[in-house]
């Protein structure tokens, strides 16, 4: 336990329902997770000025993926704004791991669809085999296979 934490709630059922992605277009953002994934768009939303989408996979439509512009937060400063733009560029800011039956057709899939290849299809030591990709904005996306399946 983290020192100072309260212990866990125990009987309350929590689950993931949305986690965010900082997208630098989101026409090409959706291209990719739309078109090439076969993501559903779940909402589609204007507000202040912002426009946000989500997305999700046909077997989990109830967790969703939230495109955002970088730096989207009302607190954060030019500075802020411009350090999360460095991170994305680089690569270092977002990432996801979808798990999948056949991980060396994802990936041709994905790679004949012209994606940049971060990682080819490898067997990892702890007992799984995956690859990965960037996505549009540089988000890093991993596919993984347990052994044997």
């Amino acid at each position: 336990m983290i020192p100072g934490a309260e212990p866990s709630v125990t009987g309350v059922d929590l689950r993931l329902a949305y986690c965010t992605l900082a997208v630098h277009d989101l026409g090409e953002a959706l291209g990719f997770y739309r078109d090439v994934l076969g993501f559903e768009v779940r909402d589609d939303v204007q507000s202040e000025g912002v426009r946000w989408v989500s997305v999700s996979p046909p077997s989990q439509p109830d967790v969703q993926i939230v495109f955002e512009p970088p730096g989207v937060d009302r607190g954060a400063s030019p500075a802020d704004r411009q350090a999360i733009e460095d991170l994305m560029t680089k690569g270092l800011l977002g990432r996801l791991v979808f798990v999948t039956d056949d991980c060396d057709a994802v990936f041709e899939h994905i790679e004949a669809a012209g994606a940049e290849v971060m990682q080819e299809p490898i067997n990892q030591p702890s007992g799984v085999r995956d690859c990965a990709f960037g996505d549009p904005s540089g988000n890093l996306l991993y596919f993984t296979q347990l052994h044997g399946r």
